[in-house]
């Protein structure tokens, strides 16, 4: 029952990761904080919201799979894919904000 309970919000947080980021690849930057976005240039937002929603999917992807194998498994081992994930996400928003926003502020 208590893989249960760690479960759940583990889920919910990474489909509500998922469908933000989403949007994001999309192109609808707005829940971007703005000082990341500030200096991205109208002509480069669709770029920037695919990279950012692509790194903010992987994370959330990484989030529900995380949730589902601590189900199936009842180890502590599968947080590690968290951590990969959020490598990987975190990676990819990196590489958006040096890139098309020249810098982080």
């Amino acid at each position: 029952m208590d893989a249960y309970l760690d479960s759940i919000p583990l889920f919910i947080f990474g489909v509500l990761l998922l469908v933000l980021g989403w949007f994001n690849y999309k192109g609808n930057i707005s829940s971007i904080h703005w000082y990341n976005r500030r200096r991205v240039l109208p002509e480069d937002v669709p770029a920037f919201g695919r990279l950012m929603g692509i790194g903010t999917i992987i994370i959330g992807a990484s989030l529900m799979l995380t949730a589902a194998l601590g189900l199936v498994f009842h180890s502590e081992a599968v947080y590690a894919v968290i951590l990969a994930g959020a490598v990987i996400g975190i990676g990819f928003m990196v590489y958006a904000m040096l890139k098309y926003n020249h810098g982080f502020f």
